[in-house]
């Protein structure tokens, strides 16, 4: 009579191979999400390019409405307004009222003559020219981004240390 082979072990358990493969890829993953996330520098590149181009658009619809269109920043955020019946009204249209600067994001604000203002409105007037020199100065961690506006209307975007 045979001897009756012993019953095979159950396999309940992962081998190393197994295990190493799937840290692997929870690790590739991992790597690709923080990669996508936006860090300081795009964070601000995005806040300081949307100001430019929301400065500018104020600046062509000062020239456009042939009236005075006025942008104000301060700490806090910036808004811009137009001249109506005498008086600074709320600028309608997407992107014009109360912007506040992102969380994280330290603003200072260069004047003409190189005084410090902690908020300061710059009018565009209906031939596009701006009534002060400006430069807007936005930070995050160690990146920073300089606004500049100038009196003959010109805004300019750099990046700045």
């Amino acid at each position: 009579m045979r001897p009756t082979p012993a019953p095979k072990p159950i396999r309940n358990a992962f081998s190393l191979v197994e295990m190493m493969v799937v840290l692997f890829v929870m690790g590739v993953l991992a790597a690709a999400i923080v990669m996508v996330l936006p860090g300081d520098e795009a964070r601000l590149r995005g806040e300081a390019e949307r100001l430019a181009a929301r400065t500018l658009a104020a600046r062509d619809e000062a020239i456009a409405a042939g009236a005075p269109v006025s942008l104000v920043v301060s700490g806090a955020g910036y808004y811009f307004e137009e001249r109506r019946g005498g008086t600074w009204q709320p600028a309608h249209g997407r992107g014009l009222g109360l912007t506040p600067w992102d969380e994280g994001t330290r603003v200072s604000l260069g004047l003409a003559g190189g005084q410090d203002g902690g908020r300061t409105r710059v009018v565009f007037d209906p031939v596009g020219l701006a009534s002060s020199d400006v430069s807007v100065r936005m930070a995050r961690g160690a990146q920073a981004r300089v606004l500049t506006i100038a009196r003959d209307g010109r805004v300019r975007l750099d990046g700045g240390r």
